[in-house]
């Protein structure tokens, strides 16, 4: 048995993958625990995780106007490293709590991998996202450097000084939760492991949907933006909703709507919930239409569901592009596409072949990757034989020793 301690952000995206993965290292026999947020965490994977609890930074409000380069500075310096450093202390305590064999740090979770190579503990990147393989910021070499400018102001003050590798990417292992027929050409670390999206059997909301009101007759269309662009999504759902409506005999759509936007009852056309099981619905959808948050589009991959994007911050451009050159869907603009461009890409995802072909091809890499099982394995392979880094010095300085 080995113990492996997930340092996750608080960003459903980034937890649930990880939820998969803790699932079946349990099965297997393993020990598993949690250092974030503890009531997201509690909700994704379930009342009886064993969850750490780390302090946050105050939401940020980023100004929605936000694109670009602007968006990205403001992702890194008013987000990702306020959160590395509130994180920290509580990745710390859990460390000395649970002594962990294999520490598995998000990418976004700064504080986990410096954490982990400070007090020497094997840790592995847990990459919910292609978008860093992908060499996008190339282009913008300023960017760059600053970013690594302050990734090395975190090391000095989080972890080892005298490291020198991204600690985005673990020098041991990374998972990547993709594969490379929807990420195209790029130079991965070789350390990477592709295993696809890794799904959990048990998602919150399955149970209440009214799966009676989905017509076999008609095509299903999903429409999402996720959890993050509640308050930019308002325009876009109604769009939506419009487009679906003038096709009624043919297509029906599913809204996941968490601000309730669309104000209106639903009726047999549309329906707007607060929150939608998608891993299920996407058993029974024809198309996806959603912001290309990588989850969401990994998801509907496996499922061989092609997609209409409309990327609109952070690493959706970057996914959509990927998306768009695998030549499962199509990208629009956020903040053009009207009913008329929204409704004339759903058409075309719905009736062209090489849509869905391409959609089914990505999703059997997928799944030949082997998900969470995969995962699982090569976690089980990073962890060392004997006492834990954490334990060897917990008991050569006469504490207690593992129960």
């Amino acid at each position: 048995m080995s113990r492996f301690l997930f340092v996750v952000p608080p960003l459903v995206g980034h937890v649930n993958p990880t939820v998969a993965v803790a699932a079946e290292l349990t099965r297997r026999g393993h020990r598993v625990a949690w250092a974030g947020h503890p009531g997201l965490v509690g909700e994704l994977a379930g009342p009886g995780a064993e969850v750490h609890p780390c302090a946050t930074p105050a939401d940020p409000h980023r100004p929605p106007h936000l694109r670009g380069v602007a968006a990205l500075r403001f992702l890194w310096q008013d987000f990702l490293a306020p959160l590395a450093t509130a994180m920290a202390p509580g990745v710390e305590r859990a460390a000395a709590v649970f002594r962990p064999d294999v520490v598995v740090a998000d990418q976004q979770a700064l504080a986990g991998a410096l954490t982990a190579e400070r007090l020497g503990i094997p840790w592995a990147t847990s990459a919910t996202t292609s978008a860093e393989f992908s060499g996008a910021l190339s282009a913008m070499p300023k960017v760059e450097e600053w970013i690594r400018a302050l990734l090395a102001g975190l090391r000095g003050t989080l972890g080892d000084p005298a490291r020198t590798h991204d600690p985005r990417f673990s020098p041991d292992l990374v998972l990547a939760f993709t594969t490379p027929a929807l990420m195209g050409a790029c130079a991965p670390p070789p350390q990477t492991r592709f295993v696809g999206p890794a799904l959990a059997r048990r998602r919150p909301g399955a149970a209440d949907f009214p799966w009676a009101w989905l017509d076999p007759a008609r095509h299903t269309v999903l429409v999402s933006l996720g959890t993050a662009n509640t308050d930019l999504g308002g325009r876009f759902l109604a769009e939506c909703a419009a487009a679906v409506r003038e096709r009624a005999p043919h297509v029906q759509a599913v809204v996941a709507d968490p601000g309730g936007a669309l104000d209106g009852p639903s009726d047999d056309t549309v329906l707007a919930l607060r929150r939608v099981p998608q891993p299920a619905l996407l058993g029974r959808a024809s198309a996806v239409v959603c912001h290309a948050g990588h989850n969401t589009v990994a998801e509907s991959l496996l499922h061989g569901v092609p997609l209409v994007v409309a990327p609109i911050r952070d690493d959706q451009p970057v996914i959509a592009h990927q998306l768009t050159t695998a030549g499962a869907g199509i990208r629009i603009r956020f903040g053009r596409a009207d009913r008329h461009a929204i409704g004339a890409a759903l058409d075309a995802v719905l009736t062209t072949p090489r849509y869905r072909a391409a959609a089914h091809r990505v999703g059997e890499s997928f799944r030949a990757a082997g998900g969470a099982a995969a995962a699982a394995t090569h976690l089980e392979e990073l962890a060392p034989a004997g006492p834990s880094p954490t334990e060897q010095s917990l008991t050569g300085q006469g504490g207690p020793g593992r129960p």
